[in-house]
């Protein structure tokens, strides 16, 4: 392997394991063994937890935007805003990408971590108003239902479908048409990532 893909190997590692674990509780020997690479190869092509944090980070939001562009312009948002949630939960391929940018989201105090988390999440925020054309109120409720989906995921709520009635009904309502997918892909309680 090249440098460049062992590095993309290292940050695909990097964003299952802070999307499990969160920025406090991993440690680049978690990322490290979870890439089936060193330790000290970790530290020497990233510098710093922090600096792999961050790089995972914006690999993440690449392919988030990216997953966005692939949607064709229509001229009905509704139709486009659909098609987007559906890019949005294909991510789940992404192992610990919706978890990760939930885990960034909460890191807005500190240092270096808030900053690029609040510049990625305005990101997002110009992308669905100038890019996909969204009103302010289409783009709050898009964001909001990602929320929501990133919070079912990071919960593992998966194993509660047909268990329980209640969660039952909120995948069937979060995902009509996406189900199978969302109930294959998405992680379990027992997976550490």
């Amino acid at each position: 392997m090249s440098s460049e893909e062992r590095r993309e190997q290292i940050i695909e590692a990097a964003i299952a394991v802070f999307g499990a674990k969160g920025y406090v509780g991993t440690t680049t020997d978690d990322v490290a063994k979870a890439a089936s690479v060193s330790q000290p190869y970790v530290v020497r092509l990233f510098g710093t937890k922090e600096n792999l944090f961050l790089a995972a980070l914006d690999s993440a939001l690449e392919e988030l935007l990216a997953a966005f562009a692939t949607v064709p312009a229509a001229s009905d948002l509704h139709t486009r805003g659909e098609l987007m949630g559906q890019a949005y939960l294909r991510l789940l391929e992404v192992r610990g990408l919706h978890q990760l940018l939930s885990h960034a989201f909460l890191l807005g105090a500190h240092p270096v971590i808030g900053p690029a988390a609040r510049d990625g999440f305005a990101r997002v925020w110009r992308y669905l108003r100038h890019e996909a054309g969204f009103t302010s109120e289409e783009a709050q409720k898009f964001l909001a239902m990602g929320m929501l989906i990133n919070t079912m995921l990071g919960l593992r709520l998966t194993e509660e479908y047909g268990r329980d009635a209640g969660m039952t009904e909120l995948f069937d309502e979060c995902f009509p048409v996406s189900i199978g997918l969302v109930l294959e892909e998405a992680p379990r309680a027992h997976e550490p990532w």
